[in-house]
């Protein structure tokens, strides 16, 4: 994995880097898009002089906010539609109501904590534009999530990279991403077993 992620940041750069944050951030296809992994890859290779850290951790920022802002649009829009429709097999706008509510009284710490949850941070920002959660309100916490989940993921690759010993660099860096993509999973794992422990209670 850690090879693939190296060659795929040396080959596309920036820009390749940006692209996926955008597409996992903004677009229903990216949720199986590497976030946090990549973010990590790109700072350590930073730490290697082959990026610059604050174009990379800037640029990153700004897609992550930009793929969040596509994404609460696309609720938004779909949400209006969803309102209007009757009742279905399929669909109940009882639980858009829910959803509603849920994000009038939990959206804020949502949007901030959904970026470091692998999935969930691409429907979290879909949900809070069906949920009709106010727009600046999106944006601010949008704002600080994204701020929060791009410079500390990419730092601690950069400076991960910089305490390590050249000769050593392959011997630790798999299993740390490996580490890391663990760690971001298990939140989302017990978060589904909780909510089936509900459900059968």
């Amino acid at each position: 994995m850690h090879f693939d992620l190296l060659q795929l940041i040396k080959s596309l750069g920036y820009f390749g880097v940006w692209g996926i944050i955008f597409a996992e951030s903004g677009l229903l296809i990216g949720f199986f898009l590497p976030g946090d992994s990549l973010l990590f890859t790109a700072g350590f290779i930073a730490s290697q002089n082959l990026l610059n850290i604050w174009i990379l951790i800037i640029g990153s920022f700004l897609f992550a906010v930009i793929g969040d802002n596509l994404g609460y649009a696309t609720g938004n829009k779909l949400g209006r539609r969803l309102f209007q429709k009757e009742d279905s097999w399929l669909f109940h706008k009882k639980h858009l109501i829910k959803t509603q509510k849920f994000y009038q009284q939990h959206g804020k710490k949502t949007i901030v904590l959904a970026r470091f949850l692998p999935i969930i941070r691409t429907f979290a920002p879909i949900v809070a534009g069906i949920g009709v959660m106010h727009y600046r309100t999106f944006m601010f916490y949008n704002l600080i999530g994204g701020l929060g989940w791009t410079f500390s993921i990419t730092l601690l690759g950069f400076f991960l990279g910089k305490s390590l010993p050249a000769e050593e660099v392959d011997k630790y860096l798999l299993p740390i991403i490996g580490l890391i993509i663990i760690v971001s999973l298990v939140p989302s794992v017990l978060h589904v077993i909780k909510e089936n422990r509900t459900k059968r209670h």
